[in-house]
């Protein structure tokens, strides 16, 4: 009877220590000042003001440091849609976070599409790489002007 007791008391003190932990939160940037360079096509608008023409260009969104490496990509636009998104840089220190890589960034890239934006839902698995993507897709949208 006492080892019943025992274990009842241990597991619900360690069911209330887990459930008292907060949970971890992506980071944001770490370098909020620095400012990577913008790959422009020849022959393109920099990015409107608002109330201009629509841009069209490749604009590179800042780079993201998650708790798994940096994310960063970069849009295409065309008469201010978006066309196409491209992953610079992503978590690839060892192979599961090539996998969980691999597995998201095709899944955020087609929903960016699809949403024309960087208001997307975050792969399941793959949360820190999701936010940074959804920040550094962000940012490139705000130097194109939209």
């Amino acid at each position: 009877m006492r080892r019943a007791v025992l274990a009842t008391t241990g597991t619900s003190a360690l069911v209330v220590t887990l459930l008292s932990l907060k949970p971890h939160q992506p980071p944001g940037l770490l370098d909020a000042g620095r400012r990577p360079t913008t790959t422009v096509s020849p022959g393109t608008s920099t990015g409107a003001p608002p109330g201009a023409a629509a841009a069209t260009g490749t604009f590179n969104g800042d780079p993201v440091d998650t708790r798994y490496g940096p994310v960063q990509v970069a849009a295409t636009l065309v008469k201010g849609k978006l066309t196409a998104v491209r992953v610079l840089r992503a978590p690839d220190e060892n192979g599961r976070d090539q996998e969980i890589a691999a597995f998201a960034l095709p899944r955020l890239t087609q929903e960016a599409l699809g949403a024309q934006s960087a208001n997307i839902d975050s792969v399941s698995g793959a949360s820190y790489t999701s936010q940074g993507y959804m920040e550094s897709l962000q940012s490139a949208l705000d130097r194109a002007g939209g």
